[in-house]
C-alpha cells in the first residue's frame, strides 16, 4: 500500500493573488489565482494522482474503482471532503452555505457545505466576517432587504494560527490579505448575499439573496467557536486537535524531529504547510497534498515540518 500524492487544481478568481506561487512555489495560471484545490474529487476540480502505480488517474476514479483505499466511508456516492488553500488578495463576497437537506432539494442533489479555516498568514489588522448581528430571522431578512450591511455584518480580528468552524447557515467572508487552509465537504455551492457592488466583466456578480435568507441561521451564536487543544507534546513534536464535527475531524501536527502515527481504519488527507522532510522515506515539502489510505499502518514523518490532516465523519 502506498501514499497517494495529488496534483493540485487551481482556480482563478476576481479576488485572488499570487501568494500561491510566492509562498508555496505552485505554477499558478495567473496573478489572480485564489484557490488551490489540493485534495479534491469534485467534478469542478478533480485532482490527478501525481506518482506511483496509480499515477494519472483522477481521485474520483480511485473512489469508484479502489474502494479498499478508503475504509468505511467508501460506500458513499461521493468522495466526502475537499481540501484547499485560499489566497485572498481582495475581499470575498459576504456568503453563506446550505446544509445537506437544502442542497439536496435546491441544488440537484449536491452535498451541503460545512467547512473550517486554519489561518496560515494574514496582514496586520486583518479581519474576517463570521456571523451577523440580527436578533432573529425577521430582523435578518429586513437588514438584508434594506441593505443595512454595516449593522448586519459581524467582523472579528484574525491572526496567523487562528481557527474557525463555518457551519451551514453561518454568514462569513474572508477579507483581503488572508492566506488559509480550508477543509470542507465536497461541495461547490455558495450563496452570495452581498458583493460590495463589484463588477466582473463589467457586470455585477450574481447574488443569491433568496437562497441566503432561506438558509441563514439567526441569531448567530458567537460562543460556538471551536477551541483547539494540544493533545500530545514532546521533543519530537506536538499534535493539536482542531475540531471534530459531524462531517470531519481535523488535527495539526508540528514535527521537530520524527513523528510516527497510525491513522487507523479510515483514509486521511494530509497537507504539508511549512518546512520539508520525508514521509516514509519520500521527500516532501510545503504545498504538497496526499492521502494516507485506510489501514495503512504507522506512518513516519521526519524533518522540521507542519501539516494538517483530516478524516471524514
Amino acid at each position: 500500500m502506498e501514499l497517494i500524492f495529488l496534483e493540485p487544481v487551481f482556480k482563478e478568481t476576481v479576488w485572488g493573488g499570487n501568494k500561491l506561487r510566492e509562498v508555496f512555489g505552485y505554477d499558478i495560471p495567473s496573478d489572480h489565482t485564489g484557490e488551490c484545490w489540493g485534495i479534491s474529487a469534485h467534478k469542478n476540480g478533480d485532482c490527478l494522482v501525481a506518482s506511483g502505480t496509480l499515477a494519472g488517474q483522477h481521485l474520483s476514479d480511485l473512489w469508484r474503482e479502489h474502494k479498499e483505499l478508503f475504509g468505511p466511508t467508501a460506500d458513499r456516492a461521493e468522495f466526502p471532503l475537499l481540501v484547499k488553500i485560499i489566497d485572498a488578495k481582495a475581499d470575498l463576497s459576504i456568503q453563506v452555505h446550505p446544509d445537506d437537506a437544502y442542497a439536496a432539494v435546491h441544488e440537484n442533489g449536491s452535498l451541503g457545505k460545512m467547512e473550517c479555516w486554519y489561518i496560515l498568514d494574514c496582514e496586520p489588522g486583518t479581519t474576517i466576517v463570521i456571523g451577523h448581528h440580527a436578533k432573529d430571522a425577521q430582523e435578518m431578512r429586513r437588514m438584508i432587504q434594506e441593505k443595512q450591511w454595516s449593522r448586519f455584518i459581524r467582523e472579528v480580528p484574525v491572526k496567523k494560527g487562528d481557527f474557525f468552524q463555518i457551519d451551514p447557515g453561518c454568514v462569513h467572508a474572508i477579507k483581503g490579505g488572508t492566506l488559509l487552509l480550508e477543509t470542507q465537504q465536497s461541495s461547490d455551492i455558495t450563496y452570495r448575499v452581498y458583493d460590495y457592488d463589484r463588477l466582473s466583466d463589467g457586470k455585477p456578480r450574481q447574488l443569491h439573496v433568496k437562497q441566503s435568507m432561506d438558509v441563514i441561521k439567526a441569531p448567530f451564536d458567537p460562543g460556538a467557536r471551536p477551541k483547539p487543544q494540544v493533545v500530545k507534546e514532546g521533543p519530537e513534536g506536538s499534535k493539536t486537535h482542531l475540531i471534530t464535527c459531524s462531517r470531519y475531524a481535523c488535527f495539526k501536527v508540528d514535527v521537530n524531529t520524527c513523528w510516527e502515527e497510525d491513522f487507523g481504519g479510515d483514509f486521511t488527507n494530509v497537507s504539508i504547510l511549512e518546512g520539508e522532510g520525508r514521509v516514509d522515506g519520500i521527500s516532501v515539502k510545503m504545498g504538497q497534498h496526499f492521502i494516507i489510505p485506510a489501514g495503512y499502518g504507522t506512518c513516519q514523518f521526519e524533518g522540521k515540518l507542519s501539516f494538517i490532516f483530516s478524516q471524514p465523519r
